[in-house]
C-alpha cells in the first residue's frame, strides 16, 4: 500500500495565493476592458479555469476583489506608520510613512498585477458610481484608523480633541489628489506616484497658511534624498527615483 505524501502548509498556501491572485488580474483585466457592471463571476472564473465556487471562497464578490490591490496597499502604509518612532510629530510619522512604505507597496503590487494593470483600474474606480461610492467610504473607514493611530501615539482624547482627525483629513486629501492626478497620466511607476506625493505634500503647509500672491522659491529639482529633519514640529522632503512606464 502507498502512503500519500500531505503536501507542506507552505506550498498550500503558496497555491492559494497564486490562485487568488490569478483571480484578481483576471477580473482587473476584464474590469477595464468591459467594464465592471459589464462584468461577471462567472466571466473571472472562466478566465482563470476555476469555478465560480473557487472565487467565492476567495472574494465575496466583485466589489472586494475590485478593491484587493488597493486594499493590500493601504496595509503596507498602515504598518508603516504603527512602526514610527513614538517622538515624531504626527505629520512627520506620516509622511515618512508613505515614504518609507513606497518600496515595499511597489514590490507587493508587482507580484499580483502590473502597476499599469493597477493605475487602468484605479481610473476604472474613479469612473465607475457604484465603485467609486465605495472607494469614497472606504477612504472614510481607513481615515477613521489613522486617526485613531494618531490620537493613540499623541495620547489625546479622539471624541474631546479634533486635531488626530483635522490631520488625517488633511494629509488623506492630498494623497487622494495625487493618486488621481497619477491614474490620469502616462508614468504607472511607483517612483511618479511618489515624487507626485511628496510634491503634493509640500504644498499642504502653504495652502493653508501662506499668501497665495507671495512668489515662493521652487522646489529644488534634485532635493536631498534622505529626510534631512527629525522630530517634532518639522517636514520632511523625500526624493524618489526616476523612472517612466508608458500607458
Amino acid at each position: 500500500m502507498t502512503n500519500q505524501v500531505t503536501p507542506p502548509i507552505g506550498l498550500r498556501q503558496r497555491k492559494k495565493q497564486r490562485t487568488r491572485d490569478a483571480l484578481t488580474r483576471a477580473a482587473l483585466e476584464l474590469f477595464v476592458e468591459q467594464g465592471y457592471e459589464d462584468t461577471t463571476v462567472d466571466e473571472i472564473a472562466e478566465a482563470v479555469d476555476v469555478s465560480q465556487r473557487t472565487f467565492f471562497r476567495y472574494f465575496a464578490n466583485k466589489e472586494e476583489v475590485a478593491f484587493s490591490v488597493q486594499e493590500l496597499a493601504e496595509a503596507y502604509f498602515y504598518a508603516a506608520v504603527l512602526d514610527r518612532p513614538a517622538h515624531e510629530a504626527p505629520l512627520v510619522a506620516l509622511r515618512r510613512s508613505v515614504s518609507s512604505a513606497w518600496e515595499s507597496i511597489d514590490e507587493a503590487i508587482r507580484e499580483v498585477v502590473p502597476l499599469e494593470l493597477h493605475m487602468r483600474a484605479y481610473r476604472m474606480i474613479e469612473s465607475t458610481p457604484a465603485l467609486l461610492a465605495v472607494h469614497l467610504r472606504r477612504n472614510a473607514e481607513l481615515e477613521a484608523r489613522f486617526a485613531q493611530e494618531i490620537a493613540r501615539r499623541e495620547g489625546v482624547d479622539l471624541e474631546a480633541d479634533p486635531r488626530p482627525r483635522v490631520l488625517v483629513a488633511a494629509f488623506g486629501g492630498v494623497m487622494r489628489v495625487a493618486a488621481k492626478v497619477w491614474s490620469e497620466g502616462d508614468d504607472c511607476t511607483v517612483a511618479a506616484i511618489r515624487d507626485l506625493t511628496e510634491s503634493y505634500l509640500d504644498q499642504l503647509s502653504p495652502a493653508l497658511v501662506e499668501d497665495w500672491h507671495r512668489p515662493r522659491p521652487a522646489r529644488p529639482s534634485s532635493p536631498n534624498p534622505n529626510p534631512t529633519s527629525h522630530g517634532r514640529g518639522h517636514t520632511v522632503t523625500v526624493a524618489g527615483a526616476d523612472g517612466v512606464c508608458r500607458a
